[in-house]
Parts: C-alpha cells; sequence; structure tokens
C-alpha cells in the first residue's frame, strides 16, 4: 500500500496581477498625446525612484484622459479587489494618484516601494524592446538572509522575477513589494503610467 508521504502547501502567497488592456492601441494614443504635454508643461519633472528618466507631478483625477484610463481598467481593479477578499462595501476603494515615468536610453528605477497604499501598478504606454525590465523581490526577509548553493531555479526557491514591459500591459501587486526597473537598452522611450489604490474603512 502507498502512502502519500506529505503534501506542499502553498500559503502566504504574492500575488502579481498581469493582463493585456482591451482596446488599448486607441487608448494609448491619447495617454501619449496627455503625457508629452504633461512633460512639456513639466520638462524637470520631479526626482523620486527614476535614475536619468523623467517621473511627472501627479496626475489631476479629473482630466477626461486620466478618466478613461480609469474607466478602461476599473474591471482589473475589480478583479484584484475580489481575489484578495476585500470587502466593497465596508471599504471606500479610492485610487489615491496616478504619475507617469519616460525613461530615455540608459535610464531606469532604483528598488522601491510605494507606501501608504495596498496595490500598485504599471501600464505600458510605450514599451519598445530591451527598453527594461520590471523586477519583483522577494517580501520575506528571513528567506533572503540565507541563501543555499541552487542546483536549480523554481517558483518556491526564486528571490525575484522579472516581467518584461509589452504596450497595453496593465501589472498590478502589492505596495509592499520592492521593485526596479532596469536600464532601458533601446533607442526608444519607454513610457509607463503608474498608480496607488488604497482601502480606508467606511465610517
Amino acid at each position: 500500500m502507498s502512502e502519500k508521504l506529505s503534501d506542499l502547501n502553498l500559503v502566504f502567497s504574492t500575488p502579481i496581477w498581469a493582463s493585456l488592456i482591451k482596446d488599448y492601441e486607441n487608448l494609448n494614443e491619447k495617454l501619449y498625446d496627455y503625457i508629452k504635454k504633461k512633460q512639456n508643461d513639466h520638462p524637470n519633472g520631479i526626482k523620486k525612484s527614476n535614475i536619468k528618466g523623467w517621473h511627472s507631478p501627479d496626475f489631476n483625477l479629473d482630466d477626461k484622459e486620466v478618466k478613461l484610463f480609469i474607466e478602461s481598467i476599473s474591471s482589473n481593479i475589480q478583479k484584484v479587489i475580489n481575489d484578495m477578499g476585500w470587502d466593497p462595501i465596508k471599504n471606500n476603494i479610492k485610487l489615491t494618484n496616478i504619475w507617469s515615468v519616460v525613461n530615455k536610453k540608459d535610464a531606469s528605477n532604483s528598488r522601491h516601494t510605494h507606501s501608504n497604499s495596498y496595490i500598485s501598478a504599471a501600464y505600458y504606454v510605450k514599451a519598445p524592446k530591451d527598453c527594461g525590465d520590471i523586477f519583483f523581490y522577494d517580501p520575506r526577509s528571513a528567506n533572503t538572509i540565507r541563501t543555499p548553493v541552487i542546483k536549480k531555479s523554481t517558483r518556491l526557491g526564486m528571490q525575484q522575477v522579472n516581467i518584461s514591459p509589452q504596450e497595453g500591459l496593465l501589472i498590478m501587486f502589492p505596495s509592499y513589494l520592492h521593485h526596479s526597473v532596469g536600464e532601458n537598452n533601446s533607442d526608444k522611450e519607454r513610457i509607463v503610467i503608474s498608480f496607488n489604490i488604497d482601502l480606508q474603512l467606511k465610517k
């Protein structure tokens, strides 16, 4: 009689959602023009995690292009809320801020998190080949203190994962998750829109 010696149970998982937005070509045309106008109005941008890249001030949430963007991704945000089991009745779900980062050749973003939020995101308006992957790092500090010799990379043993940008791709992840952006090795711009989502208990 054979006996099952052990079961593998995956607990405390860190989710990363990635999906293409419907009709992103039309959406990205409008977003590109909007971002370029912002860049023209604020050529120096602001300094955050950006290295050699341009980081916009926060967008006006009442601008029509921003409203169109939020509407286009609303079902994706709802899926995140559902997957996490968060109560949309008892919580105020608020998209707190949206901004853009434009990375030209050799630009990148240093490792960072997004504080005071629950979910953060990256949406790609322009993503030429070799423009810089987004890297995510294992949030469990105990797992990075000591590391044995690796025979092969597995989903259980890896300490970082990278996703290559693609135009129209929306990536959402817990705001506590450390992430960075590799150097843009192309001669074209890498343009991303990022945003944060917060939940607050309704009074």
